[in-house]
């Protein structure tokens, strides 16, 4: 089965012969995680580090739950929520009417963008930071305050606290952020909760908190725990390797929750539910991913630091560095090079965000990095 190639012949096979073939493939006994390991680079392929993805997922566990919930694919998925639902719960210490699932931390981030721009409503963020939040709600009339990082290339929190006024519904934090990977100092962010949330609903994208190595760091959730106006949004895409499948859940009082579910698109499908309910408990492959995602870090680190290129430490699982020209012409020598890095990031259009990704991806992209740079 190793050598079969299954995307080109499902161009060909119908689908009731796919689901066959799958249903009576079993992965039990497998380790997911040396076959991955000895993934290798297909030559004239390019080498994708510009998605923040994790080419080391899904797991073997999560992988063998999609495919035995194929029996299930005939039901409709809000049937099989509450499992997950109650995975989620115990793992954050709430009950689950704090908990609304979204296909991936985006549609949670539209959802918070929709419920709190629309008409007109104010929404403070960092710049640069993920956008998806505040370019959707200004599709419905929200009005986006865009507050330069500062000097460390950190959230300015006490510009951010300036720009609130009586208008002001949301404000918006990526924590760590991206592109930068910076992560906010837990008393600063602390001060900025009590001072803000009385004032307007804060919003915490935690895509990337599970890389986070500070010991004790305090994850907005304990605000939500307190009773404060903050949302906290998760995601299965990183860490656990489940970007394709897309599931991601917001943390909040259950009667935000309430007000945000009633813009939910729909639900998440089958498949995707059954591969999160495994990964959640994988914590072989969780505590796997975070290794290889510290080492792929250490190899950039080893090769900015050895060309002499700015970079910031990063608490994600991408590196940004500045490369003294612009993203565009960057990218594209890049790409020569058969490496597909980040898109830009106004206004550190000098700057490139590069994910880390299998080893020997992170290797080839450093030997065409010193190609490029000379």
């Amino acid at each position: 089965m190793e050598q079969f190639d299954r995307r080109k012949w499902l161009k060909t096979a119908g689908i009731a012969s796919a689901m066959t073939l799958f249903g009576g493939v079993s992965l039990e006994g497998k380790n997911p995680i040396k076959e991955i390991k000895r993934k290798s680079l297909v030559p004239g392929t390019m080498v994708r580090l510009s998605s923040n993805e994790n080419p080391y997922g899904p797991s073997e566990k999560a992988r063998q739950a999609i495919i035995d919930s194929f029996g299930d694919m005939c039901r409709y998925p809000r049937m099989f929520y509450d499992e997950l639902l109650t995975k989620i719960a115990a793992k954050e210490g709430v009950s689950k009417d704090h908990i609304l699932l979204t296909s991936g931390s985006t549609e949670g981030l539209k959802v918070a963008g929709l419920t709190y721009g629309a008409g007109n409503g104010e929404i403070i963020a960092a710049d640069p930071t993920f956008q998806s939040l505040m370019t959707y709600a200004e599709q419905f009339g929200a009005y986006i305050h865009r507050v330069p990082l500062d000097e460390n290339f950190m959230h300015d929190l006490d510009e951010m606290a300036r720009r609130v006024t009586s208008n002001t519904r949301l404000v918006f934090l990526c924590n760590p952020n991206n592109p930068t990977g910076t992560l906010l100092p837990a008393d600063d962010l602390r001060r900025f909760i009590e001072d803000v949330s009385d004032k307007a609903v804060v919003f915490s994208d935690e895509a990337y908190c599970d890389y986070i190595e500070q010991p004790g760091y305090p994850s907005m959730v304990e605000f939500v725990k307190e009773g404060a106006n903050v949302i906290a949004s998760r995601t299965f895409s990183k860490v656990y390797g489940l970007a394709g499948i897309r599931v991601g859940y917001l943390i909040a009082r259950p009667d935000i929750i309430k007000r945000l579910s009633a813009n939910v698109v729909s639900y998440i499908n089958v498949a995707a539910l059954a591969a999160a309910n495994a990964a959640i408990d994988d914590q072989e492959f969780y505590q796997f991913s975070l290794s290889k995602n510290k080492s792929c870090k250490e190899m950039i680190y080893t090769t900015l630091d050895e060309m002499g290129l700015p970079y910031l430490p990063s608490h994600g699982n991408f590196v940004f560095f500045k490369t003294g020209q612009p993203i565009s012409t960057f990218g594209k020598a890049m790409a020569k090079e058969g490496i597909e890095v980040g898109r830009a990031f106004p206004p550190l259009n000098d700057w490139c965000r590069i994910s880390t990704g299998l080893e020997e991806e992170v290797e080839a992209f450093t030997a065409a990095l010193k190609r490029v740079m000379g």
